[in-house]
């Protein structure tokens, strides 16, 4: 399974090893829109920003693009505004706008190419005129060690309203992929460099395999000129009125669905029928109208051993979906207490039978998990992220030992279930759903024959790789 094999294989049949660089612009090209855009909206919105500096930020953006004020003259002013900040703050409103904003704009096929050059051992690099507090947040994120960007001079630790030259920006690039290539024994002729802005032309000029990814006009004109082949994406930015609508249709269709299930239900007398039919029919609906298909490798092991601990790795707010998609019926969750709250999904999940944890509390977590073991000895199987909570990449967190505790006590085997990329559909903290294809791997149910407090931790840690193999796979 490889959603974006085709974006991929000249990466994937080209070189490899860690002389060859992988370098990245950020804005534009690892993610929609501008960071700085994101920084300057947190800090109005915490009326941070004064109205002299918000006046003099917006002139400067605009001489900037006007072509009558240098890169250098734009930095120096958002230096200036800074002066005496200290950089703690700096770097935790960084994290905090990374975590609330960026994460969520980072584009699908650009997380897949970055994928694609650590499997051929590339040497991964961020290339950007923005400042360190803009780009190593998503660098960390996507595992790109090396940061060449802008830097803001600091002492004592507190920002001095200055800049450090020169800065990365047109020849300022190429000056620091060069840099780059000299202390990492680099061969930039075999190396790529992907951007969308004709500012960086220089860099472009240098390394052998030029890679124009939402190229603006200009960049794009070269790139035709010169043969250079042209990456656009469209997974993130600004969505659409018909992702709009999908979406809202999509989340609205679970009440429509168990509106179904009520008539069977009622026929039969029986709750367990209405919730199957509302669960397979909202799988079925929601994901047709969100425009989501699904890759599953491993269809058959959904249904080998029922009852089971079905075990996923959570990243998306679409995840329940995808799971009524797959599982049908016969299941109940587990979710945090805090849904309840919701006023469409709290109501629906109770009275799905839905087994809710207060985090906040351990012993009432443990004593929460006692009806989900009955539910198993009743003959109805549970869904639940050992993670605990969504995360904000692909990245697989640590799990928690819940589900496995709840396996052991009714002695039914665990089956994970691993979403490649659901991110794709929706992000952490994104409120549209994206049509795309998810990849999933069900694994073989694991029986807890031999699981002991002894031993858990390490049954538990092999569980995860199955997770961490099958998300960087």
């Amino acid at each position: 399974m490889a959603v974006h094999g085709q974006l991929t294989r000249v990466v994937d049949q080209g070189p490899g090893g860690p002389g060859v660089a992988a370098l990245f612009d950020l804005d534009g090209t690892l993610i929609a829109g501008f960071s700085a855009a994101a920084f300057l909206a947190d800090r109005v919105r915490r009326r941070e920003v004064g109205v002299s500096e918000g006046l003099d930020t917006v002139l400067s953006m605009a001489r900037f693009q006007l072509g009558r004020l240098g890169f250098s003259g734009l930095i120096g002013a958002t230096a200036r505004w800074l002066r005496d900040v200290p950089e703690a703050d700096l770097e935790a409103l960084a994290e905090r706008i990374f975590t609330r904003s960026l994460a969520a704009s980072v584009y699908p096929e650009a997380r897949a190419l970055v994928a694609a050059h650590r499997r051929r051992g590339h040497t991964l690099a961020i290339v950007s005129s923005a400042t360190r507090y803009q780009v190593e947040p998503l660098a960390r994120a996507l595992g790109i060690p090396h940061v060449l960007c802008t830097r803001l001079e600091v002492e004592d630790g507190r920002l001095t309203g200055r800049y450090v030259r020169p800065t990365c920006w047109g020849d300022g690039k190429a000056t620091a992929a060069l840099e780059l290539a000299a202390a990492h024994d680099l061969d930039l002729g075999e190396s790529y460099f992907y951007t969308d802005s004709i500012d960086d032309l220089p860099l472009l000029d240098i390394v052998g395999r030029p890679c124009p990814t939402n190229p603006d006009r200009r960049l794009a004109e070269i790139a035709l000129k010169r043969g250079w082949p042209v990456r656009r994406f469209t997974s993130r930015g600004v969505p659409g009125a018909l992702d709009a609508l999908r979406s809202t249709l999509a989340i609205g269709s679970i009440l429509p669905a168990f509106m179904v299930g009520a008539v069977p239900g009622a026929l039969a007398g029986s709750r367990r029928t209405a919730i199957n039919v509302a669960i397979s029919s909202w799988g079925e609906v929601g994901t047709a109208l969100a425009g989501i298909e699904l890759a599953v490798e491993g269809e058959e092991h959904l249904w080998s051993h029922r009852p089971a601990v079905f075990v996923f790795n959570h990243q998306s707010a679409v995840d329940m979906l995808l799971l009524c998609k797959l599982l049908r019926r016969d299941i109940v969750g587990v979710a945090k207490q805090e849904v309840l709250r919701n006023p469409l999904f709290g109501p629906i999940l109770s009275f799905a039978g839905t087994v809710f944890i207060d985090r906040s509390n351990h012993v009432r977590a443990i004593e929460a998990l006692a009806p989900a073991v009955e539910t198993l000895r009743g003959g109805t199987s549970i869904v639940i992220a050992p993670e605990g909570t969504r995360s904000l990449t692909p990245r697989v967190g640590a799990f928690k030992k819940g589900a496995f505790h709840i396996a052991m006590a009714a002695g039914v085997p665990i089956v994970p279930i691993v979403f490649r990329n659901a991110l794709d559909a929706l992000p952490k903290n994104g409120i549209v759903i994206r049509p795309t294809t998810v990849e999933v791997i069900v694994h073989p149910p694991i029986p807890m024959d031999g699981w002991t407090a002894e031993n858990l931790d390490e049954r538990v840690r092999a569980v995860r790789e199955l997770f961490v193999a099958g998300v960087e796979g």
